[in-house]
């Protein structure tokens, strides 16, 4: 009798192989397993190594956009010490410019460092042919006023450019005393500038401090006039002579020497003494009692600048301080109500002044 094969479970090449069975010469078929590291398991790696790429990438690109954003943090809190940055005003060539240096607003010792720095910053600049100082002040301190004064002569005497000086709004007192250090001066004709001379004042407190608060201030001093003037008492007629003589003649003398030095081809030393009785004067008066060269605007003024520097055309440029975080934090402190020994001090001291006092 005849055994047929059995065909149900035919044999596979990729998997298994036929081999007679034993007995009965009946075959069967045996599996082997499929290889490992084949096609598909290539295929699985490499995709894992491709995103694993991807990934330290990306991981890579956050960090460095993390430590970037930490740099411009860095710089927008601090801002750049020391340097400035160029404002375009009036389009012209680059290779000669003319440059603004701002005097704004009350002067003091800040005032007087940002003038150094843009004075600085126009002396390195060999493209800079001419300066044009805008001026728009009451005054302020005598001290930060003269500092000023001095930059800008010592500028024209080294750098042998010419300066002009360009009034807007209020140039008085200190803010006139920084203009007179130019070559020659233009203002608005709203300009309000002049007031030559000295303003002193602090306050008493004795009133305040023994009837309303019952503190009896008690002064040891080596001398009589050691503590002269004194915020625990109203100053005698004494005082206040002293004061008049140790500090506003002086003062006055100083202000009155600068400007005839800096308006000799137009003023005697006498007219600057009639002068220098404290007022004010409009752009025209000015102009009449020869305070200023011009009555003009800015236009005239970078007119006059690039004239007297032998150029027909300029770029006009003025700097700025870079916008900084701290600056404004530090501002915005600085403005909180704070009595300390250093605040009663300056309130008790008094300050000499080169300052219109109706600002």
């Amino acid at each position: 009798m005849d055994f047929e094969q059995d065909n149900s479970h035919p044999a596979d090449s990729s998997s298994g192989t036929t081999e007679p069975s034993s007995g009965l010469g009946a075959s069967r078929v045996r599996m082997e397993p499929r290889r490992k590291g084949g096609p598909t398991r290539v295929v699985s790696n490499s995709w894992r190594i491709f995103w694993g790429i991807v990934l330290a990438l990306s991981v890579m690109a956050n960090i460095a956009l993390f430590l970037m954003l930490l740099g411009v943090v860095a710089i927008f809190a601090t801002g750049q010490r020391g340097l400035l940055t160029e404002e375009v005003i009036r389009e012209g060539p680059a290779r000669t410019k003319i440059a603004i240096i701002s005097v704004e607003g009350l002067i003091y010792g800040e005032q007087a460092k940002s003038v150094y720095r843009q004075l600085k910053a126009a002396r390195q600049d060999k493209r800079v042919k001419g300066i044009i100082v805008r001026v728009n002040s009451p005054g302020g301190t005598i001290s930060a006023s003269d500092q000023i004064y001095k930059e800008i002569s010592k500028f024209r005497k080294e750098e042998n450019k010419p300066v002009i000086a360009f009034m807007q709004g209020v140039a008085a007192s200190g803010g006139y005393y920084t203009s007179v250090a130019c070559e020659k001066i233009i203002a608005e004709p709203t300009t309000i500038t002049g007031s030559i001379g000295v303003i002193s004042w602090y306050f008493v407190v004795q009133e305040l401090l023994e009837e309303k608060l019952g503190v009896l201030p008690v002064v040891v001093k080596s001398g009589q006039k050691k503590d002269w003037p004194s915020s625990f008492r109203a100053p005698t007629p004494e005082e206040i002579q002293y004061m008049r003589d140790k500090l506003i003649t002086p003062a006055l003398d100083r202000f009155v020497k600068v400007v005839y030095e800096g308006r000799k081809a137009s003023l005697t030393l006498d007219d600057v003494r009639r002068l220098a009785d404290g007022g004010i004067f409009g752009a025209q008066e000015a102009y009449e009692e020869k305070l200023i060269d011009k009555i003009g605007y800015l236009d005239d003024a970078i007119e006059l600048a690039k004239t007297l520097a032998g150029i027909d055309k300029a770029q006009v440029v003025q700097y700025r301080n870079p916008f900084s975080l701290t600056d404004f934090l530090s501002y915005r402190k600085s403005n909180l109500l704070k009595i300390d020994r250093s605040t009663l001090y300056e309130l008790g001291t008094p300050q000499i002044l080169y300052l219109w006092s109706a600002y």
